[in-house]
């Protein structure tokens, strides 16, 4: 299995799909290309939640604001698993969840060594001449990778990988917990409005409300704890509080954005 990830929206991860296809018989999965254009830390969050559920596979992901610069393409090994995408950072978090406690495998690509993709009808170029085109290493870099690490198994097999011990990392931010107060900040806002807060859940325990950034509001295990239109903080199926409205949007709610500070506090 190959799994794409993207913020393309639509035509663009057709192209790559169609560059996997000639090349392997793998099963292809949408993760979603829907991200938040050029949110390397959103797309992080949600691959670190997601990639775990699937069976070993190769994750093709493609956030890349930094596309045609002098920023490596980077495939990586992580247990069971493979990740290929820019070296943004965007891979790591989920690199590392999915590789438990086995040791990282991380590998640069030498795009003048990729296999160059090339249109039906029209004739290959001459090898080393790099990718086709600056703006779309989707379809002319990271699709051809993730095929190659796919039909070829070990990264080593790969002839166009150099192993590197230097990826760029990105580490999702921690909440400082401290007698009883919990200062931390919004990881990402989902589909629905929901405030997604890097505060692990088990602060919830045992309260049935808390101050958010001020205010009070009830705590509960459902959205149907509070009368529809109603705020409240939860746990999200990914582990963290969540600042919500039971049929409405936290986010305006709350009036909270990506990054914004969260401080959780115990009611007197």
């Amino acid at each position: 299995m190959i799994t794409l990830t993207s913020d393309f929206g639509t035509p663009y991860p057709a192209a790559m799909k169609g560059v996997l296809l000639r090349r392997t018989d793998a099963r292809l999965a949408d993760v979603g290309h829907d991200f938040p254009r050029q949110d390397v830390r959103t797309a992080a969050f949600w691959l670190r939640e997601t990639l775990p559920y699937f069976p070993p596979a190769t994750h093709l992901v493609v956030v890349d604001p930094g596309v045609g610069t002098d920023r490596d393409a980077i495939a990586i090994r992580a247990g069971d698993h493979a990740l290929v995408g820019p070296d943004n950072g965007v891979l790591l978090p989920a690199a590392r969840r999915l590789a438990g406690d086995a040791p990282l495998e991380t590998a640069v690509v030498d795009e003048e060594g990729l296999e160059p993709v090339v249109p039906a009808g029209e004739t290959a170029p001459d090898p080393g001449e790099g990718p086709r085109s600056n703006t779309f290493h989707g379809r002319d870099v990271f699709a051809p990778t993730a095929a190659a690490v796919h039909e070829r198994g070990g990264l080593d097999a790969v002839t166009f990988l150099t192993p590197t011990d230097d990826p760029v990392d990105l580490e999702l931010p921690a909440a400082i917990i401290e007698d009883g107060r919990a200062a931390g900040e919004v990881l990402v806002v989902d589909d629905f409005g929901n405030v997604i807060t890097n505060v692990p859940g088990d602060y919830l325990e045992g309260r049935e409300r808390v101050v958010a950034n001020g205010e009070p509001v009830p705590a509960g295990d459902t959205f149907a704890a509070v009368p529809a239109g109603e705020r409240l903080a939860t746990v999200g199926s990914h582990g963290y509080v969540e600042l919500d409205v039971n049929r409405g949007r936290g986010e305006a709610a709350f009036d909270l954005d990506v990054g914004d500070r969260v401080v959780l506090e115990s009611v007197d």
